[in-house]
């Protein structure tokens, strides 16, 4: 029997000291986060029409039931909007994160509130990966810098690394080890039902972009602080370090715990609401 120790051996990576990879010159490349979002829900590659895929229009109806809602006086409304919106102007991108042990039941609660996000057709084509054991960690650490370091070095283009200078990033992630959890968010481009077939999960990417923002607000309302990062080309490698199925690509991965003691961030200020609202 394979125990989890044995999956992550680094002996048994061999990924950890690879040589460095083959990358186009930076004025070729336009990562993705530079792109217009896309979605596959009618794009399928040739991997995924391999197999039988669910026909549509072929599930049982859903019964409907009454929906029960909280309604408030206005000047309540009032105020726990704003409320909430002070909770929420203090979220920050937090790169210091303390290895104080976090109540694994409080991650628990934020996942699940990740899940109530809307999805297209309801698929729900998300999968929380969370991550505790720091051998795991590390491993994740070790494939996450060794990409960063070539995406700083060669991918992004000046430009891009020159944007981030005053936030004083680069490609060392030591919070990757001292977060008490990390979570990996994966979005699934298609689903598996029962006989192995395949069901089309609409607006994927979009759907799990949504949990993400609500799994933001939640962490932020259990006071934990996460850095939002996308590591460029980290996904496959990750994907099989986790042992996660071919059917779902890594969109983002949180650290997650108490800041540090001596954290800082940067003094960054918000747009107003009159550059970022139209009322018409």
């Amino acid at each position: 029997m394979t125990t989890k120790a044995d999956a992550i051996k680094p002996s048994s990576l061999s990924f950890q000291k690879k040589e460095m990879k083959e990358v186009k010159p930076a004025a070729e490349v336009r990562p993705w986060v530079d792109e217009d979002l896309q979605d596959d829900t009618e794009i399928r590659t040739k991997e995924e029409d391999d197999g039988d895929w669910v026909e549509s229009g072929g599930e049982e109806e859903l019964a409907h039931v009454p929906y029960l809602a909280s309604r408030y006086p206005v000047e309540v409304m009032v105020q726990r909007s704003q409320d909430f919106y002070s909770l929420m102007n203090q979220r920050r991108s937090v790169r210091f994160i303390s290895p104080e042990p976090v109540p694994r039941q409080v991650i628990d609660n934020v996942i699940r509130t990740a899940g109530t996000a809307p999805s297209g057709a309801h698929t729900e084509p998300w999968t929380f990966v969370v991550v505790s054991d720091p051998e795991v960690k590390h491993q994740i650490r070790l494939v996450v810098e060794e990409e960063e370091e070539v995406n700083y070095r060669q991918r992004m283009g000046d430009k891009w690394v020159s944007d981030l200078q005053r936030l004083r990033t680069n490609w060392v992630k030591q919070y990757l080890d001292e977060a008490p959890y990390l979570v990996l968010v994966f979005k699934q481009t298609y689903g598996v039902v029962d006989g192995g077939q395949k069901k089309t999960h609409y607006y994927n990417e979009i759907s799990v972009s949504i949990s993400c923002g609500l799994l933001l607000a939640a962490l932020q309302n259990a006071g934990l602080v996460t850095v939002t990062t996308t590591p460029l080309n980290c996904g496959p490698q990750l994907r099989l370090l986790l042992r996660r199925p071919a059917n779902e690509k890594l969109l983002m991965l949180l650290p997650v715990g108490y800041p540090a003691p001596d954290a800082t961030v940067p003094d960054l200020t918000r747009k107003p609401l009159n550059d970022i609202m139209v009322h018409l």
